[in-house]
């Protein structure tokens, strides 16, 4: 068995081995509320650097809180508006180096800087979004974009 350095402790887990986390965490659990608390949770203490971890789901046309981590967060939003309205209306992924050029950027933290938004579709219904921020500019890359997509995938997968 391989025993981590001090040097393996301090660095963030790459997405490889986020993606290997999902199936101990969430077990046979199905249901989505608990599923996506504890998925938030586990993104949220894994990378570096962000200060906000959450879902949105779509009910009656508008994106409403789910589960998150950080600080208390704009219930509803809707369809096309800010970040997570516009990669919801769109259905991809939206990377935003720097949420206040962000056309419509709709401020719930005053103190995020840029954001990843990832649309939760399955069999082409849009269920909703897992949104990610951060207080550093430009802190997400296309491996962010890559990363957090398969793990909305797994996600996705092992939930109702």
């Amino acid at each position: 068995m391989h025993s981590p350095t001090s040097t393996e402790r301090d660095r963030p887990p790459t997405y490889a081995e986020l993606a290997e986390e999902p199936a101990a965490l969430l077990g046979d659990e199905r249901d989505r509320i608990a599923n996506t608390a504890n998925f938030a949770a586990l993104v949220y203490h894994a990378l570096p650097d962000v200060n906000w971890v959450g879902f949105y789901f779509l009910r009656a046309g508008e994106l409403v809180l789910g589960p998150f981590q950080g600080r208390p967060a704009c219930i509803r939003i809707p369809l096309g508006k800010g970040v997570c309205g516009a990669a919801a209306a769109r259905r991809a992924t939206v990377v935003v180096p720097d949420v206040h050029q962000f056309p419509g950027h709709i401020a719930c933290d005053a103190r995020s800087r840029s954001e990843v938004v990832v649309p939760l579709v399955r069999g082409g219904e849009l269920l909703g979004v897992l949104d990610v921020d951060s207080p550093k500019l430009d802190r997400f890359t296309d491996e962010d974009r890559v990363g957090l997509e398969r793990l909305a995938r797994i996600l996705l997968e092992r939930s109702e």
